[in-house]
Parts: structure tokens; sequence; C-alpha cells
């Protein structure tokens, strides 16, 4: 019997064992997954919500515990790290973190999903109790547990980096009524959208109440007598805190596959190729540990999604029983919710296509969300990126209220099909005053940009 190892017990790694186990039976294939956490299986876009006191169980969080994969042929094994690959003697090398003792397993085929590390820059005292990288649902829920220790009515929290999870992290830490606090190193909050939809998410942030700073470096943290984090040090200010969260964004976790010899792409990302196959022989990867083939650049990014790594989950899981499914690729697409603020944003933005060499124009409207004398209509703002020549739609932005952000779906489907945006203007899009004016507004900011044409 053929033995599959998947390390890596989340989104991509238990995605391609279940969609492993599904093709083959436990007569024919052996699957063993590695997790060196205490969860599996989980939604870890949910743990801001977790945190919030939006989601009030955690059971709720997690979409198939361990005994429920054993139950489906797939041997879990829970708080247990892979140390070590040797591609030659096919085995991999497990430390169980309880009892710190090493073994040998072999295998025949091999997935990678070792996912993504938080940002954790070299400063004084950052490895202090009390602040935060929220990677993992262990994260969450040491955030979490942090937060019960304290007065929440009257502690202060300080988000480094505003990011789509600094700033999700800023709005549950505001919701459970702490005093926050978000240094962000760059002009705006959110690197990804252009200055000026930026501008209006700064905004929307400074209207909760949140202290939001801009352009300031974090240079060293501060901690009182007990060695807890007391205050944060950026420049010639000095931010008090009880609980500090970065939120500097991830990196590929490619250690494992680099020490055995496996390709890392100029992304930093594990190489694969469009089957999830990496550099060694029968051995796969999957979610936020590889790089992946953006179809607007041409060329490799890495973007830590779970809705990526589920669907490369699927693509490994398949060719590692024999199959030939293909990954088609990312066009960057990604929505986030601070408080009654949607933001999405979807291809590429002005610096993006910039870079990429395109000759491009923008359009930016500001239509509302609803019919205009529909109780609940609200401004949305909607810019699109066009290539000059061939009119074909490069990148959309929007903020909004409620209705605004799940609208770039439709943009993201245009630019996955190369879309111009005189064909967006023709989309059979649904209608109604409770949902949409008569144009909805991306087809607004598509003629728009037709009649700049």
């Amino acid at each position: 019997m053929e033995r599959l190892l998947v390390v890596g017990g989340d989104a991509g790694g238990m995605t391609a064992a279940s969609h492993a186990r599904r093709r083959v039976g436990v007569d024919e294939l052996e699957i063993v997954a590695f997790e060196r956490g205490d969860f599996s299986s989980y939604s870890a876009c949910g743990i801001p919500y977790f945190v919030g006191g939006e989601v009030t169980d955690i059971d709720d969080l997690i979409a198939r515990s361990p005994e429920e994969h054993r139950r489906n042929g797939i041997d879990v094994q829970m708080r247990t790290e892979v140390i070590a690959i040797d591609l030659g003697a096919r085995t991999i090398t497990v430390r169980d973190l309880d009892s710190s003792v090493d073994r040998i397993e072999p295998f025949d085929k091999l997935v990678i999903a070792t996912g993504s590390s938080p940002t954790r820059p070299p400063l004084p005292r950052i490895d202090a109790p009390g602040i935060h990288g929220v990677q993992t649902l262990g994260d969450g829920v040491a955030l979490s547990d942090d937060l019960a220790r304290l007065d929440t009515s009257s502690a202060r929290a300080v988000v480094v980096g505003a990011g789509y999870v600094g700033l999700e992290l800023a709005e549950a830490l505001h919701r459970r009524g702490l005093k926050v606090t978000v240094i962000e190193s760059g002009e705006q909050p959110m690197a990804t959208l252009d200055p000026d939809m930026g501008t209006l998410v700064a905004g929307a942030i400074r209207e909760l109440g949140i202290d939001l700073r801009t352009r300031t470096e974090v240079d060293a943290f501060e901690t009182g007598a007990d060695g807890r984090i007391s205050a944060v040090v950026a420049g010639t200010s000095t931010f008090a805190a009880d609980v500090v969260v970065l939120g500097l964004g991830s990196t590929p976790e490619v250690a494992l596959a680099r020490a055995a010899g496996i390709e890392i792409g100029p992304t930093g990302g594990i190489a694969t190729d469009p089957h999830m196959a990496t550099s060694a022989e029968r051995v796969w990867a999957a979610g936020d540990c590889v790089q992946c083939h953006h179809r607007v650049l041409g060329r490799p990014v890495t973007i830590a999604l779970g809705t990526h790594a589920n669907k490369q989950g699927i693509v490994a899981g398949e060719n590692a029983t024999g199959g030939d499914r293909t990954f088609a690729g990312v066009i960057g697409t990604a929505v986030t919710k601070i408080c009654e603020y949607e933001v999405a944003r979807t291809g590429l933005n002005e610096a993006e296509a910039r870079k990429g060499g395109f000759d491009f124009s923008t359009s930016t409207v500001e239509p509302t969300s609803r019919a205009g004398y529909y109780p609940g209509a609200e401004k949305i703002t909607v810019k699109i990126v066009v290539e000059r020549t061939t009119n074909r739609l490069l990148g959309a932005q929007i903020v909004g209220k409620e209705g605004a952000a799940k609208r770039i779906d439709v943009l993201a489907t245009a630019i996955w099909n190369d879309m111009t945006v005189d064909e967006i203007t023709q989309l059979d899009l649904g209608y109604a005053p409770p949902f949409s004016p008569l144009w909805d507004p991306v087809q607004v900011a598509a003629r728009k940009s037709t009649h700049q044409a």
C-alpha cells in the first residue's frame, strides 16, 4: 500500500488529504497528516471575528475536527511537527511536541502545506508577553484569552500595521471596548489600494474613533516591571499599550522545503507548476507557502488567501492520486470589513499596472448602492483601471457600506475572462431598487471609462 503524507493540517493540507481520500480508498492508500498546532481544518479568516466576539463558539470556526478526519480514513496527528524532509530516503522526521520524541516516517508521496508566518521585525522586546502575531487559530485563542484578563473598558491596544489582518483585528479590539491605535509606516492603510481609495479607508477608521497614525515607524517596545508590554515607541512618540497586535503581513513558511533542496521561487514561495507539483519528484505543495501565477501580470506572486489554499489543495490531492487537474492562477481578489465599511479590490492597482508596463487609465465614480429614492441608499465609490489600447479591465477597487464589497465579484469575473469595459456595460445584471440603481455602480464606472476613451 502506498503512503501519502501531508505536512500541515489547515486549508491547503487537509483539503489535499480529503480530496485524495475521496478518490482512493483506505485499502489502497494510507494518508497521514501532521499538524504542529492545536487545531486543524479551521477558518483562519474567521479569527478576527472570534477575537471581536461576533463568533462566540470556537467550534464554529472548525470545518472538521481531527476525529472526523480519522473516521474518514485520514490519520491526523496533532501537535506533531515535521522538522526535516529527506527526499533521497523518501522519509520525514517528525517531533511529538508533548514528549519531544523524534521519529522517522516513510512516504511514497508528499504534500507540503506549511502555510505562512507572521512578520516579526527584530525590534527590542518584540517577544514580550502581550505582543501577539495572529496567524493561526491558536494565536487567536491566545489573544482572546489575554484580552479576558484585561479591563477592556480602560485597556489600550496598539495594532502595528494597517493591512487586511491589522484592520480586522483593530475592529475586533474596538468592538471589545479597548482604546485602539493603529500605527502604519506607509502613506495610507491597505497598501494594496490606490492612495485615493486608501484615503477613504483612513477616514472610515478614524470615524470609528480609532487613532490611525500613518507614515510612522515603530522603533521599539517597552515593558513594565512584570516584563509585560507597556508601550510602543515610534519616533518621538510613545503609545501606552496593554496589548499589541502585529499586523505586518506574513511570509511563506518554506524553511522545511528549502532545507530539503526543493526549489523556492523568486517571490519567496515554493515554486510549483500548474499541477501544484514542486521541483521534487512526487512532492506537491499548496496554500500560503507556495507561489502561483498571476493571470494579469503574467508572473509568479505569493498571495495568502484561504480561497487559493483550498483550490490548490484540491489540485494537489487529485494529482497525488493520479489525477490531472491544474490550478488556473490568481488575480488578487480580496474583501474586508471595517465595522460598517466594506472594502474590496481585484486585479491591478495603479502602482501594479505601472510596474507591469501597462498603458492605462482610471475612472472613479460615486453612485449609490441602491436606487437613490429607496431607504438605506449609501454612497459607494468604485474605481477601475483600464488598459488604454484594448479597453480591457485590469483592476478595480470598491469602498462603501452595506452591499459594496461583493460587487467586486462582477469585476473579478470580467478580469478573469479578459473582458473590456464596453462588454461590462452590456452585462445583464440584476436590478431592483432595494439592491441597485438602474445602472449598477460597476457598470457606471465602466460607462465612464468608455466615455473617457
